[in-house]
């Protein structure tokens, strides 16, 4: 008897590869029929999980499958069964919105386990999407041996909408269980839609929404707070060189804004030159910023050798002739550029979306603007504090005569104060080129900001006009929700209208023979 059962066993075992073999070719060929046999075949084949399924299935989704009119089914003149030469095919096989979701739910059963990691997150989505009861052991299968977190969290999901389809309450109860752990709105909107169909769950999804709502605002909450401390990275780009020629030299500089406007146009002069060398053209960001600096800072020195340093003392008569300066500047950009908008590629390290822990996503460029900002403040401080130009230009501030006398030249000191700030400026226009228009107006919308930043955070006080930068990005963008963005810009000026009222000298207020100046 024993000999019989295996025997019997042998004999099954042989057998499966054929009706398996068997079971593939009429799938295939229920492709060639109507749209109710072609969801069928497509179900058929996706549950076999067969991987020569996936390029047929591939090519049918995509309109490249072809069948003769004696129904041989081909893809680019080869046999979609066997890969030999197939007759020529005169009509191209059709589907329907039915046959869509089914091709979905099958690439997701046929993809799960494939070994790249984003095909797998991807058949999870599709699995979500095309949910069914007959996907539970599936995803449960694939769940027991993937490692990935984000592709976890993916078949997580769809495992948990496969169970919220199946009929047994307590099956639905365990996805409704599952869902309520997720940050998803695909996840919160599965649930309302299952609300009504399944009044016994009621209090259950009910609490699930409410879950999810909670984790989608903390959500909403974390990105709002990354979008204000990326405004506050560009105030502070902006701001840092105003801090130090108008908050150590005094210079009520309007022109800061065309200084930024020029950092911006050698991005695009320096983009522009090196794109006829390919290996070279990767760089063109990160050998932006020393041209910037270098360009900004020239022209900052010959308006302060120029210019400026027949003015010290009268505010207002530099204000006026930095204005001019500016207007200037602006249209021999225009005379030389062009007042149309200048396109600046990014690095395909700088581009795309990185998802943070809880859902929380964040765009690369304004992330390498932030760490940019904060390298920038970094070396500044670095170069007033351990520099002998700091040293001389914090001499000069505290006391320009006696500095004088001690062989400092006074005259050289400011030259280099102001065009080492015109540099910053410049810098903080090679960021902006990543995130905004490259125009002749660039400059204009950041100068007012600017100065609020300098003056909330204290005249002369780098880490003042770091916290002040990143202070007012951040309530800005908490109040544009409510408020809108220019009620939310409004709102910021009149609160720091007040706080000046209360405080003159900002947060930082300078201490010693500056602060008596």
């Amino acid at each position: 008897m024993s000999f019989l059962l295996r025997l019997l066993a042998v004999f099954l075992l042989l057998a499966a590869p054929l009706r398996a073999q068997e079971s593939f070719e009429s799938g295939v060929a229920g492709l060639a029929g109507g749209f109710a046999a072609q969801a069928e075949a497509v179900e058929r084949l996706g549950a076999l999980g067969d991987p020569r399924a996936v390029p047929i299935l591939r090519a049918l989704s995509e309109g490249k499958l072809q069948k003769s009119p004696d129904g041989v089914l081909a893809i680019e003149g080869r046999d979609a069964l066997t890969g030999a030469p197939a007759p020529t095919a005169t009509e191209t096989v059709r589907i329907n919105n039915r046959v869509r979701g089914a091709l979905r739910g099958a690439f997701g059963r046929l993809e799960l386990a494939s070994p790249q990691e984003a095909e797998r997150i991807n058949a999870a989505a599709g699995l979500f999407r095309a949910r069914s009861a007959d996907n539970i052991r599936l995803l449960e299968d694939a769940l027991g041996r993937e490692a990935s977190p984000a592709a976890r969290a993916a078949m997580e999901q769809a495992l948990a909408a496969s169970r919220l389809a199946a009929a047994d309450p307590g099956v639905k109860r365990q996805g409704v269980l599952m869902l309520s752990g997720s940050a998803s709105p695909e996840a919160r909107s599965l649930l309302l839609g299952a609300l009504a169909a399944n009044p016994g769950l009621a209090a259950e999804i009910d609490s699930a929404i409410a879950a999810i709502d909670h984790r989608l605002q903390i959500r909403r909450v974390a990105e709002t707070a990354f979008q204000g401390l990326s405004l506050g990275s560009v105030l502070l780009l902006a701001a840092l060189g105003l801090a130090v020629t108008f908050g150590v030299m005094g210079v009520i500089n309007m022109a800061h804004g065309e200084m930024v406007m020029l950092g911006a146009y050698t991005t695009v002069v320096v983009q522009e030159a090196f794109r006829g060398i390919p290996w070279l053209l990767p760089w063109a960001l990160p050998l932006s910023v020393p041209a910037a600096f270098l360009v900004a800072a020239a022209v900052g020195a010959a308006l302060e050798r120029g210019l400026i340093r027949h003015l010290y003392g009268r505010p207002l008569e530099t204000l006026l002739m930095t204005f001019g300066v500016g207007m200037i500047l602006q249209q021999a950009v225009r005379l030389v550029f062009g007042a149309q908008n200048r396109e600046v590629l990014s690095p395909s390290w700088m581009q795309g979306v990185i998802t943070l822990p809880g859902g929380i996503e964040v765009t690369q460029n304004r992330l390498w603007i932030i760490l940019f900002s904060l390298l920038v403040l970094a070396v500044t401080i670095a170069a007033i504090q351990f520099t002998r130009f700091g040293l001389e230009m914090r001499a000069v501030v505290q006391n320009r005569r006696i500095a004088s006398t001690m062989g400092i030249r006074t005259g050289r000191v400011d030259a280099m104060t102001f065009a080492f700030g015109s540099g910053i400026a410049g810098m903080a226009g090679v960021a902006l080129s990543q995130i905004d228009n490259v125009s002749p107006n660039l400059g204009t919308g950041y100068i007012i900001d600017s100065f609020m930043v300098v003056v909330f955070g204290g005249v002369g006080s780098l880490a003042g006009t770091m916290i002040g930068a990143f202070t007012l990005g951040v309530v800005n963008k908490m109040l544009e929700p409510w408020a809108g963005a220019v009620l939310a810009k409004i709102a910021v000026l009149v609160g720091i209208m007040l706080f000046i009222q209360r405080r003159p000298k900002g947060l930082f207020a300078l201490k010693g023979r500056a602060a008596e100046q």
